[in-house]
């Protein structure tokens, strides 16, 4: 099957460790991304992009699927505005929502075709505990909780298709933008370390292996499923 992942916000963070991960894998993966990445991962491909510009994003689509027959997607890319209730503004609601909802519809048709043409497709989904409910957090929250809920809905529709559509949702995970935010000797960090059971935070490579897990062809009978990479700390919460 041929061995294409696009995988969008790519360069940095969990999407660098997925794309580093699903090198190792055997992968060629195409980034999606604002940023360029530092370097390049073996047969990575990174193509500029704001997710965020419906038409120039169709357009590098069009040109990626006239030259690629691509079967796979990591859906990674998000944006975090956070806010109290009394602080959330409808802008920053629409921005959200336009990276960490639209954007990933909008990938997801235009593969779709190529998908159901090869009778094959795997999507992966990045959301987040945070979906089940987090302080400050009502843009993201809600993006991430919405992307858990089409998620679902294209699992079902396109499960006779041979497509396969899961997702993952991290809790704290030790990337440069968390770390930065959470200095070790920190209160705040030493409560979100009380919060997860295993008594740490987790690793962007985690992540990746439980994106590549879905990902994998032998994965086929998984469909419709979030799985929490939290350290525990969404047990009792989830359902």
């Amino acid at each position: 099957m041929d061995k294409y992942v696009l995988v969008t916000g790519g360069s940095n963070g969990i999407g660098k460790a997925i794309i580093e991960r699903l090198a190792e894998d055997g992968y060629h993966t195409i980034n999606l991304d604002k940023s360029a990445p530092a370097a390049l991962s073996r047969n990575e491909t990174y193509i500029a992009a704001d997710l965020c510009d419906t038409d120039a994003l169709s357009s590098t689509l069009a040109d990626l699927c006239r030259r690629h027959r691509i079967l796979r997607l990591v859906n990674n890319a998000g944006m975090v505005k956070p806010a109290t209730l009394e602080d959330t503004t409808l802008d920053d609601m629409r921005a959200v929502a336009r990276l960490n909802l639209e954007a990933p519809l909008l990938i997801a048709q235009r593969l779709l075709p190529a998908m159901k043409t090869a009778r094959f497709g795997r999507v992966v989904n990045v959301s987040s505990r945070a979906a089940l409910g987090k302080e400050q957090r009502s843009a993201y929250a809600a993006s991430k909780a919405g992307l858990l809920g089409m998620t679902r809905t294209w699992a079902l529709e396109l499960a006779r298709h041979g497509i396969t559509v899961n997702a993952v949702g991290p809790g704290p995970i030790a990337t440069e933008l968390f770390m930065a935010a959470n200095p070790p000797e920190a209160e705040k960090t030493k409560q979100i370390l009380r919060s997860v059971p295993l008594g740490r935070v987790g690793q962007p490579a985690e992540v990746a292996h439980g994106v590549a897990s879905f990902l994998d062809e032998r994965a086929g009978f998984i469909t419709g499923q979030v799985l929490y990479i939290c350290g525990g700390m969404t047990v009792g919460l989830a359902s």
